[in-house]
């Protein structure tokens, strides 16, 4: 097989174990709990970690690659992230996993952040289209399917082996990265920018955390204050730096393309609305509709299976279509079908989501490729681990925005409407419901309200969930739009350069 087909494969291994990290976890987080007696923040932290440290390091690692060689970053990462997943399936307390899971953010960082660079190297013409089509069939699935294959995991082998599983897939690609994958590298070596790469983790770092744990510790709260206070302080003197650079880690000339804004947008607009509305689809799955994680999973097959029938077709037809086309179908398609979910009710089953399922795989599976080819062809080959590190930069904070932002408007519509139904709601039955407790919920109210309890929490939740899907579909028609309008063909970077800055170097 030619070499370029075995990075393929590698890079859809890669990104496939790295994002289903992502979500995988969720459907386990009771048993975590469970087995190592975790307190509700140190599961919050088995997610946050992971989210946190992935996106932090996103575009120093990007960076990196471009300097060091994108194979060997690569593979760094691969090893980083095979050998916290062991540490965290060992783990014996909350703590410890943890940490490992911050680990395993670090180790995947490098490895996304290069992943589309390598693509890019490799790949040219209408193959390259092809590769693009295969690899964002691997990330619309790796998303979708993570709940199902945690239910299955989870329900039949523990929750350690959701990690033990990525031990010998790990070390297998590994091996397979050092002898089949090239390592290229700029032709000029050039420092590593350290000023800018601490101050961009770091002032990144404190965003994502302000936004993740905005909710739980409270908007106006000394840590919260504190933490995106410094993310800005820190931002704004990278921002600095990198202005003076002669060698930035970052080009800000970058930014004077429209093309270039406008991937960005649409990689952030996808995952801050229907990636994070994932999590509250879950949610409502399991604790308003009562499934297990098993049949949760399986119910989100029809969007994962049309996402990757979608995806290699989008990817074949970006050789002849626009790929600004590609984007503002895909987002547009999948504002309606987020659109098509709105309006669930108390006594509404999954099904009334299925319609919307449907045409959301297909808008994913359609943008996805086109958004990865996007983010490299605009950008100089030599720069190519750049663009791949922002791009994905934009999808991880794109993430942790959405779910921070739809998770404050969906407690307090939660909490309003209960205030509305049940004016002497027990107490705490606010956050009960927004965790998807609609059931559990009745637990705490007196034995004759019980009935009533559960009723009104159901109708707080849909309603609650009703107006975040309403958000999540403006956002996706928005992005859509800009998507459209801004990525022209004309910024894209010839093939003709692509030829002079893909040597390989010596490994």
């Amino acid at each position: 097989m030619e070499r370029k087909w075995w990075t393929l494969v590698l890079i859809s291994i890669a990104t496939f174990m790295l994002l289903l990290d992502i979500t995988v976890v969720n459907v386990a987080l009771p048993d975590i709990q469970r087995d190592l007696d975790a307190s509700l923040s140190s599961l919050q932290w088995v997610v946050d970690a992971y989210s946190l440290t992935l996106a932090a390091f996103l575009l120093t690692a990007g960076s990196l690659g471009d300097r060091l060689g994108r194979r060997r970053v690569f593979s760094i990462g691969f090893a980083v992230f095979t050998l916290a997943s062991f540490l965290c399936g060992i783990a014996g307390d909350p703590t410890l996993l943890n940490l490992a899971r911050g680990l395993q953010g670090v180790g995947g960082a490098a490895m996304f952040a290069t992943s589309l660079a390598l693509i890019g190297q490799e790949f040219h013409g209408r193959d390259r289209a092809t590769a693009f089509g295969v690899w964002g069939a691997t990330v619309g699935g790796a998303v979708a399917i993570g709940p199902l294959v945690g239910g299955v995991i989870t329900e039949h082998l523990g929750w350690e082996w959701i990690f033990f599983v990525n031990v010998p897939i790990g070390l297998l690609a590994i091996a397979l990265t050092e002898v089949r994958l090239a390592n290229v590298a700029a032709q000029e070596a050039a420092r590593i920018d350290l000023p800018g790469l601490l101050t961009f983790s770091l002032g990144l770092f404190l965003l994502i955390f302000g936004l993740i744990r905005g909710n739980p510790e409270g908007w106006g709260s000394a840590q919260i204050v504190a933490s995106l206070t410094g993310a800005a302080a820190l931002l704004a003197a990278f921002l600095a730096i990198e202005t003076r650079s002669s060698r930035p880690m970052l080009d800000l000339t970058l930014f004077r393309k429209p093309a270039f804004n406008g991937v960005s947008a649409v990689a952030f607009g996808l995952s801050a609305g229907m990636f994070a509305m994932f999590l509250y689809l879950t949610i409502y799955m399991q604790g308003v509709l009562g499934f297990s994680p098993l049949e949760t999973g399986l119910r989100f097959l029809p969007l994962t299976v049309l996402s990757f029938i979608a995806s290699p077709i989008a990817g074949a037809l970006s050789h002849r279509i626009p790929i600004r086309v590609l984007l503002g179908v895909g987002l547009g398609t999948v504002g309606v079908g987020l659109l098509l979910m709105h309006g669930v009710d108390a006594g509404s089953e999954w099904t009334a989501l299925l319609a919307g399922f449907l045409l959301a795989g297909i808008g994913i599976g359609v943008a996805n490729p086109g958004i990865g080819q996007a983010a490299i062809a605009v950008v100089p080959v030599e720069k190519s681990g750049m663009g791949s590190g922002i791009n994905t930069t934009f999808r991880q904070v794109g993430i942790a925005t959405g779910v921070a932002s739809l998770g404050a408007i969906f407690q307090s519509r939660v909490a309003s409407k209960l205030a509305e139904l049940l004016p002497g709601a027990p107490p705490g039955l606010g956050e009960i419901v927004s965790s998807g407790g609609s059931r559990a919920s009745a637990l705490a109210a007196p034995p004759g309200q019980r009935l009533e309890v559960a009723h009104a929490s159901k109708v707080a939740f849909t309603s609650a969930f009703n107006e975040i899907i309403l958000i999540a579909a403006i956002l996706s028609f928005a992005v859509a739009a800009l998507g459209f309008l801004l990525v022209r063909s004309s910024d894209f970077v010839q093939a003709s350069s692509e030829a002079e800055a893909t040597e390989p170097i010596p490994a």
